[in-house]
């Protein structure tokens, strides 16, 4: 039986995609986020906040065009100094 965890994600591309990003302060993550995804349409919302406000959850939608545009904007995003953590 194949392993759950490494059985690869099938999409049909163009897709709309979103992800979770963690950090401290929501404005430097909008603008990493802006930077990273450059002119493509993209929306940006909070999802949750710690209960000391001490981190913050933005959800990023948008449309990736391929397994490789996907990859390479979470890998942009999990680098950028503005974001603790990518999901």
């Amino acid at each position: 039986m194949a392993d759950p965890q490494k059985q690869k994600l099938r999409l049909d591309y163009p897709c709309s995609w979103t992800y979770k990003i963690i950090g401290r302060n929501p404005d430097d993550m909008q603008s990493a986020v802006h930077e990273v995804v450059r002119d493509r349409s993209c929306r940006v919302s909070l999802s949750r906040q710690s209960a000391t406000a001490k981190y913050v959850c933005l959800h990023i939608e948008l449309t990736v065009e391929s397994e490789s545009h996907r990859l390479d904007l979470y890998e942009k995003l999990k680098t950028h100094p503005a974001i603790d953590v990518i999901l």
